[in-house]
């Protein structure tokens, strides 16, 4: 199991520049991948793509491409050949227009910031094999992250996942006993009422019938025991879990909801409450799930 929060981040020098991979995760129902890279290196981003998804298959994931270092700063000086033809331009300008020219400081630096050489950086050739190593141990770390807290997910699923399953069998134990209660309770309100009816009268018989009818829940706990086994075995299994968790939790909630307002019992009503909160913390979870 693997949790879709992740991070991974390396380094690597690339012709006097530093390289920096980061690789970052949130939840989201499908792979949403964005990457921000040099322009220069663009035709590297489906390579990216494609290695990334060796990693994740679910998840908003961005990758970070970053270089830095001496030698990008120093390509970005102040090119003096360029900014002094640039001036002695515009002083020939101003004389041929018999306009008086004296440069000020702030046409100097204007002059010269407008000539800065431009940044170099190394090929495409250069930069995929460096870029590709960097990148695929960024993804290690990024998917041990993911491990990492995907065992912890784990843990807590088991542990509500047996939860669920003790709130249930109580649920069926109690429910044999819910038609026996109602009878007695019927013939108790008749007798407080004056009407001493047999225990055998067709009338009786009839109403304690529909009444075990409305209440039986045993088709939706047979149905929850199923899906019970359906999740612990999805938890054992490689792959992606987190999609086919979101619907079997439907599943479980809709036959929760359904013994809630058929068992006609105090016990069941409390305990399809609990169920009910159990499950909203599965859900919140689940979602964190790839």
């Amino acid at each position: 199991m693997k949790s879709m929060t992740g991070y991974g981040r390396a380094t690597a020098a690339i012709e006097g520049f530093s390289l920096t991979v980061q690789v970052s995760s949130v939840n989201r129902k499908t792979l949403d991948l964005t990457v921000a890279l040099p322009e220069e290196w663009e035709s590297l981003e489906p390579a990216i793509g494609e290695l990334v998804r060796k990693f994740a298959a679910r998840g908003k994931v961005h990758v970070d491409i970053e270089l830095t270092g001496d030698k990008s700063t120093s390509q970005s000086a102040w090119d003096e050949i360029a900014a002094s033809e640039a001036l002695a331009r515009l002083a020939a300008f101003a004389k041929k227009k018999k306009v008086p020219f004296k440069p000020t400081a702030e046409l100097l630096w204007q002059v010269a910031n407008g000539q800065k050489r431009g940044t170099e950086l190394p090929t495409v050739e250069v930069a995929q094999p460096i870029l590709t190593k960097t990148l695929n141990q960024a993804l290690r770390e990024f998917a041990a992250m993911r491990a990492k807290e995907g065992e912890t997910l784990m843990i807590d699923f088991i542990k509500r996942a047996e939860m669920l399953h003790r709130l249930v069998e109580a649920i069926a134990t109690r429910a044999p006993l819910v038609p026996r209660n109602y009878r007695e309770q019927l013939l108790k309100r008749l007798r407080d009422a004056g009407l001493e009816l047999d225990l055998n009268d067709e009338r009786v018989l009839r109403e304690i019938a529909l009444f075990a009818d409305r209440c039986d829940v045993t088709e939706e706990i047979t149905r929850l025991r199923s899906h019970f086994d359906q999740f612990a075995s999805l938890l054992k299994s490689d792959g992606e879990i987190g999609r086919k968790s979101e619907f079997l939790m439907q599943e479980i909630g809709r036959e929760v909801n359904t013994i809630g307002s058929k068992a006609n019992d105090l016990s069941i009503a409390r305990a399809v409450i609990e169920l009910k909160n159990e499950l909203e913390r599965v859900r919140e979870q689940i979602a964190n799930v790839e």
